[in-house]
């Protein structure tokens, strides 16, 4: 089912941060929520997760939809591994099968560690494939490829790309770059 937005408002005191905002995302496709830093992205993403309410306007294509988030932050418990951080959200999974998809994104040698010990960018991927990993109907991602070098961006594009075949996904993104590599059709611009 396509989401659309019509006349999305909100703001926080006296500050507006989105102002009639209206789009449609078709299902199936990966769309680009795009604009600067500071313009509103993640407040519209999270009125799409529900986390805050419009103060004007409507969401129609999210009733009975599972969500997936990838958030700015990687949320991720720092005592547990990658394979437990993954496998809260997705418990369908065996151990192995979510082992092999770390080692997809390059993670396969700190699979025991604790998140507390990874790096920024190993922390990254983990997050991201949580999110991926996860049963869902439509996919949040807001920054998702912060913090990676150049190289791991593109690998992890391109697994993102294959994973999300088919499936709704809204990225945030001020990066052109990623949104070529996903080869995106739709975009909502903030201003």
């Amino acid at each position: 089912m396509d989401v659309e937005l019509k006349g999305i408002s909100k703001s926080f005191g006296e500050k507006r941060v989105l102002a009639d905002v209206s789009a449609l995302f078709p299902c199936g496709e990966i769309s680009c929520i795009m604009a600067p830093s500071g313009v509103g992205k993640t407040t519209l993403l999270r009125i799409l997760m529900g986390l805050e309410q419009p103060d004007s306007g409507a969401i129609i294509g999210l009733e009975h939809q599972k969500i997936s988030v990838v958030f700015q932050e990687d949320r991720l418990l720092s005592h547990m591994n990658p394979v437990d951080n993954i496998r809260l959200v997705a418990p369908h999974l065996k151990e192995s099968e979510v082992v092999l998809e770390l080692e997809k994104v390059g993670l396969l040698d700190c699979i025991t560690q604790p998140i507390a010990e990874l790096s920024g960018g190993m922390k990254r991927r983990v997050a991201l494939l949580r999110g991926l990993l996860a049963e869902y109907d439509i996919l949040l991602l807001d920054e998702p490829f912060r913090g990676l070098d150049a190289q791991r961006k593109e690998e992890v594009l391109v697994y993102l790309k294959a994973k999300t075949k088919d499936k709704t996904v809204l990225l945030v993104t001020h990066d052109m770059e990623e949104a070529e590599l996903l080869e995106v059709n739709t975009f909502l611009y903030l201003q």
